[in-house]
This record gives structure tokens, C-alpha cells and sequence, in this order.
């Protein structure tokens, strides 16, 4: 058995519709004789939030016509060994294309800075562009509001304690961690690097079929898209 009461109360309510409390998913384990699984998580550092607006804009809009209207974000933490590095990835809502990602050992501002950066560059700097993300002090810190700003992106945020409203990428990290790094030890930050590469750019984005899509993957979505818009 590989995950713990959690993650199984999260995935009965997420795929089956299946509500059930947390004791009782325990219960349930021990008449199985089911072992109690956690992971460690890292330490929270207490920040102070600025007092900025903080609209949610998108209102979880998650059906777009075409790339580069919106984009989400979040960061997830993966342990290697003892340690925690963080994930940040960006998501184009219209094919949910990974488009940009960084793995980095400090959650901070600059991990989303250099996140959106590498994102602006590869779409050719899309004007109009809405950028959605939770209330996390990465993403509502002055550094990276400052760049939004100048780069003309607006800005949205989930509501407080509405997890739903970020729920394209809270789903791939889902399943990448259910798919790939929960299936693996890693040794070191290289091996990490290796198998989030070869998961979202040789997998994700290349290979796993969509539902939304339709069955097509991210990238043959947005190729139907432009061959379809540049004839």
C-alpha cells in the first residue's frame, strides 16, 4: 500500500465522488491491517503577507479558446532523502501544457521569477496574458508583482482556503507524484532533475493522453490549435 489516510480521503473525494472522514479511512486501514503512511514535510518559515489586492480574477475558468490567455502556478516539494527541493511549474490553461518548470532548495520568489521568465521567453513574450496562482508569498511577493507589472500580466489569485480555484495544478502534481517520484528513491538533486525532466518534457507534455483533450496529449492539442489558425 503506498499512500497514506490523506491521500486516499483525497483521491476517494477527487475520482470517485466518495466522501469519507478521516477516521474512518484509519478505521478502515487497520481492519485491513493496512500500514498508517505519512511523509515528512518541510518546515513552514512564517512570513508576513503584504497587504496588496489579491483578486481572483479567473474564477476558475479553467476551459480557454487559446493559448497564452491564461496561465496557473504552483510549487509542490519533493524530498530526496532528507532533503526538500521545490517544483515550480507554469501551465498554459488552454492545452494544460507544462510550459515552464524549475526545481530549486529555497521556495522563494526568485524560484518563481526565473519560472516565469524561462515561460515568457519560449511563448514570445504574449501580450494579454492572465496569470493565476494561490496566495502563496512567492507569488504575491513585491519582487515578482513588480515583474507581472512589467511585463503587462495581470494577476490572479485563489481565494484563501479555496484550493479548487488553483485545481489544474494542484491535479499534475497529483500525478506526477503518483506516476513518478512517489515511485522512486532518489539519490541525489540529479536524479531528481533526471525524473521530473523525463516526466513532464519525455511524458507529459509528449505522450500521456488528456481527457480534457480529448485523448490528444498537451503538445498535439496546441499543434491541432496552429495548424488549424495558420492556414
Amino acid at each position: 500500500m503506498r499512500l497514506g489516510a490523506y491521500k486516499i480521503q483525497y483521491l476517494l473525494r477527487c475520482d470517485y465522488c466518495v466522501f469519507i472522514s478521516i477516521g474512518r479511512v484509519y478505521r478502515l486501514m487497520n481492519s485491513l491491517h493496512l500500514p498508517r503512511l505519512s511523509s515528512r514535510k518541510p518546515p513552514k518559515s512564517k512570513y508576513i503577507q503584504p497587504l496588496l489586492d489579491t483578486n481572483n480574477i479567473l474564477k476558475q475558468a479553467f476551459t480557454q479558446s487559446a493559448p497564452n490567455l491564461v496561465w496557473c502556478s504552483d510549487i509542490t516539494y519533493l524530498r530526496v532523502q532528507n532533503r526538500f527541493y521545490y517544483l515550480c511549474v507554469i501551465i498554459d490553461l488552454f492545452s494544460r501544457k507544462v510550459i515552464s518548470y524549475k526545481l530549486s532548495s529555497k521556495a522563494d520568489a526568485q524560484l518563481v521569477i526565473d519560472t516565469f521568465f524561462e515561460a515568457f521567453s519560449k511563448r514570445g513574450h504574449p501580450q494579454g496574458l492572465l496569470f493565476h496562482s494561490d496566495r502563496g508569498v512567492q507569488y504575491t511577493a513585491l519582487a515578482f508583482r513588480k515583474v507581472l507589472d512589467n511585463c503587462h500580466v495581470v494577476q490572479s489569485f485563489s481565494k484563501k482556503g479555496h484550493p479548487y480555484d488553483n485545481a489544474v495544478a494542484e491535479c499534475f502534481f497529483k500525478y506526477l507524484k503518483l506516476e513518478e517520484t512517489n515511485r522512486r528513491f532518489f539519490k541525489n538533486f540529479d536524479d531528481l532533475k533526471l525524473s521530473v525532466f523525463t516526466y513532464i518534457d519525455g511524458y507529459y507534455n509528449q505522450k500521456r493522453p488528456h481527457s480534457y483533450l480529448g485523448l490528444l496529449t498537451p503538445n498535439q492539442f496546441e499543434q491541432k490549435f496552429f495548424a488549424l489558425h495558420n492556414n
